[in-house]
């Protein structure tokens, strides 16, 4: 039986049925595609697991992180703002990537040797970005230019340091909460200048990659104020995928750039999330990618 922890409002009831549980978090969570992801994914894998989405406000996201841990049908869970730092008290230990950058977006639920059961803390916001922007073609990044300082930036380093990126400028409206920043570019070894929001535009067209990770609409404003034709191979990712195209991303294409749309981010970090939900019943990426896209209406790969 589908139990609703404390504080939380569960939304897009998947197969109460189901063998195992899977969901997404986040406040508000009602707008997320994660469900139709994950659903189309493990209904391809034949793994017979559900999908929910939780709606946890800040400060309630103990009730259900308490379930997981008790609960042994739960296999792992998704988390979205505010909740990527939120969650960390509540893991074991954070793999992988999140361990770098101090920002969980997934958490995995098993047993250790010695039976005890743990949970685990990931970041595919980074292999999401990696996979996004190469399949745009992207070989080899040198400078990049992030837009925002949250959770999400700290991901979008070190996706710029895995595609080659030596050197990185980060445009906030306030720098003074760069600390965390900062701090995540001395582990990665990346050297990083932070700049006011001011001085975003003039640097835009500088980047091999720039990687807008503000919430919908939040860069429209520098798309009047950018100068002059791009190259052909310069990319924009704009993490926020609705609506589409952004103001950004339309002012980037007319100027000669290429955008990925945050749908593709968002549907190869959930891939990584299915490998790790779903463990040996994940037997076909390819599989898994096309059967994404067409839940949500994006091209197949």
């Amino acid at each position: 039986m589908l139990t609703i922890p404390a504080g939380a409002n569960r939304l897009a009831l998947s197969q109460p049925s189901a063998r195992f549980r899977a969901g997404v978090t986040g406040h508000p969570i009602s707008h997320s595609k994660s469900p139709a992801l994950h659903r189309a994914a493990y209904r391809e894998l034949g793994f017979d697991c559900g999908y929910d989405a939780f709606d946890v406000p800040p400060g309630h996201l103990g009730g259900l992180m308490a379930e997981i841990r008790s609960d042994p049908t739960w296999c792992g869970l998704s988390v979205t703002m505010p909740h990527k730092a939120a969650a960390i008290p509540y893991v074991d230990g954070m793999l992988g990537s999140a361990a770098d950058i101090g920002v969980i977006n997934t958490v995995t639920a098993g047993w250790n040797a010695e039976g005890e059961r743990r949970l685990a803390g990931h970041n595919t916001d980074v292999a999401g970005i990696v996979n996004a922007v190469r399949h745009a073609g992207a070989t080899l990044i040198s400078r990049g230019v992030i837009l925002g300082g949250g959770g999400t930036a700290a991901a979008a380093m070190a996706a710029m340091q895995a595609l080659g990126a030596n050197f990185v400028d980060v445009c906030m409206r306030s720098t003074s909460r760069a600390g965390g920043l900062t701090a995540v570019a001395d582990r990665l070894g990346l050297e990083v200048s932070l700049h006011s929001w001011e001085q975003a535009a003039a640097l835009l067209s500088t980047a091999d990659l720039v990687i807008s990770t503000l919430p919908p609409n939040g860069a429209d404003e520098l798309a009047a104020h950018f100068m002059g034709d791009l190259f052909d191979r310069q990319i924009l990712l704009d993490v926020a995928y609705e609506p589409w195209p952004s103001a950004l991303a339309s002012g980037w294409e007319d100027r000669g750039g290429i955008i990925v749309p945050g749908l593709e981010m968002l549907i190869y970090q959930a891939v990584e999330q299915v490998r790790l939900f779903a463990g040996d019943a994940f037997t076909s990426e390819s599989a898994v990618i096309n059967v994404m896209c067409d839940a949500v209406g994006a091209p197949r790969r």
